[in-house]
C-alpha cells in the first residue's frame, strides 16, 4: 500500500461553507481530490468542468499534484466583474473609500 497524505477540499456559498478533510494517496491531483471529497454530491450547483480551483487562495491547474495539508478550494463564478463595477462607480461620480466602501 502506498503512502497517503491529508488534504482538505473547501467550498463556500453565502449560506453554507464546508471544509472536507480527506486522506488521499500521494500523487493525487487537485481534480482527483475534488472528485474523491464528495463536494460535488453535496453541492450539485458546482459546474465541475468549468469551475475554477486553487490551493490556499491561489489559482492552480487541475493536474497539480497535492502536498500534505494542501487546502483545495473550489471557486464560485463571480456575480459581477470587479473592474466593471469600479468603472460604473467612477462614471456615476462615486468615490471609493479605503477598503472598497463608498
Amino acid at each position: 500500500m502506498g503512502e497517503t497524505i491529508m488534504v482538505e477540499v473547501a467550498y463556500a456559498r453565502p449560506d453554507e461553507q464546508r471544509i472536507l478533510e480527506l486522506e488521499v494517496d500521494q500523487g493525487t491531483t487537485l481534480e482527483q481530490a475534488v472528485e474523491l471529497s464528495g463536494v460535488l454530491d453535496r453541492f450539485p450547483e458546482i459546474e465541475f468542468e468549468s469551475a475554477k480551483m486553487g490551493i490556499f487562495g491561489k489559482s492552480a491547474r487541475r493536474d497539480r499534484v497535492l502536498q500534505e495539508r494542501d487546502r483545495v478550494e473550489v471557486y464560485r463564478p463571480l456575480i459581477a466583474d470587479p473592474k466593471e463595477v469600479r468603472r460604473q462607480r467612477v462614471a456615476a461620480g462615486k468615490k471609493m473609500k479605503k477598503g472598497g466602501d463608498t
